[in-house]
């Protein structure tokens, strides 16, 4: 086993999802020795209560049991755990994470939707191509969604210009919908979502560049990452088939038009999609409708990494 100062650890808590990733470093950034991810659905009901529910809190410190003994037992010697949206917006979020500290002895950080944004084009921008210098990642959570403009300056670094953060996540949305909505009524998100872009695009200017081809979209979250394993014909979900994978508007808007026809019954069966999932998954897809919306570009990269990723590459930045 690699000594106590080798091993780094990442956890991320969001509205729909409890993530781990234990890593070290390797030539190419880092390796990955262990991970844990599981639904929690932290953020169940919030928009109608404003509080985190005592069962979605159960579910939740449940996993992150389960990531205090792994990350126990790796013996990482750097170890940064996150909350995001649903803990941002709780009126008990402060609550729940005194429970988390006094049950489990896990200090989650509450982050910022600008930090947020941050350790995801972090985790990403490896994926970016060197040679279009405009950039837009997104990343569609459980509560919000985060939308950020990089730009590529040359060699390995990506600047971030701009980001938003929308309270419009495929949890938040679903729940909005509810469970028989038809599509008109993710239409009508997808419109909702393509307005309130509506100020970024004023403050930057990109849609003739996306005319012109000269901005790259990046897209990080279960949504895209779904549609990539849905347009290429996945039996299960396969991570190496899927991160950096290329979709392109036609793609999207085809494999999005089989989950809406599927029916919940036949997403929840489907292997890379699940019970736990069928149900958000067309709340993830009218939210990418609405970007796409707004900036019509013709492909889109698809990565199975984000925040975490991003915690790992800053720890071990600092630890050089």
């Amino acid at each position: 086993m690699a000594g106590r100062e080798d091993r780094y650890a990442a956890l991320d808590l969001g509205t729909n999802n409890c993530r781990l990733l234990i890593a070290v470093p390797a030539a190419d950034g880092y390796r990955v020795v262990r991970s844990f991810a599981r639904i929690v659905r932290l953020g169940a009901g919030l928009d109608r209560t404003g509080r985190l529910s005592e069962a979605a809190m159960d579910r939740a410190v449940a996993a992150l049991a389960v990531c205090a003994e792994r990350i126990a037992q790796s013996g990482a010697g750097r170890v940064r755990c996150v909350a995001t949206e649903a803990c941002r917006r709780a009126e008990n979020g402060a609550a729940f994470l005194d429970r988390v500290r006094a049950e489990i002895g896990l200090e989650l950080e509450v982050i910022s939707p600008a930090e947020e944004a941050r350790l995801a084009c972090l985790g990403c921008h490896p994926l970016l191509e060197a040679g279009i210098a405009d950039a837009l990642i997104f990343d569609i959570g459980g509560g919000s969604t985060e939308i950020m403009r990089l730009r590529l300056d040359g060699g390995d670094e990506a600047r971030l210009v701009d980001c938003q953060s929308l309270r419009h996540g495929v949890v938040t949305v679903a729940e909005r919908c509810g469970p028989g909505a038809d599509l008109d009524a993710y239409r009508a998100v997808a419109a909702e979502i393509r307005d309130l872009l509506a100020p970024f695009e004023a403050r930057n200017g990109l849609a003739d560049r996306v005319a012109a081809g000269a901005v790259q979209m990046l897209g990080t979250s279960g949504t895209v990452t779904t549609l990539s394993a849905l347009h290429q014909g996945l039996s299960r979900y396969d991570r190496a088939r899927v991160d950096a994978s290329w979709l392109s508007r036609d793609d999207i808007y085809a494999a999005s038009r089989r989950l809406a026809e599927m029916g919940l019954d036949g997403r929840a069966a489907h292997p890379c999609i699940g019970r736990q999932r069928a149900d958000l998954v067309l709340a993830g897809c009218a939210i990418l409708a609405g970007i796409l919306r707004a900036w019509p570009v013709g492909r889109l990269r698809v990565a199975d990494r984000g925040v975490r990723d991003g915690i790992l590459r800053s720890l071990m930045a600092e630890a050089q």
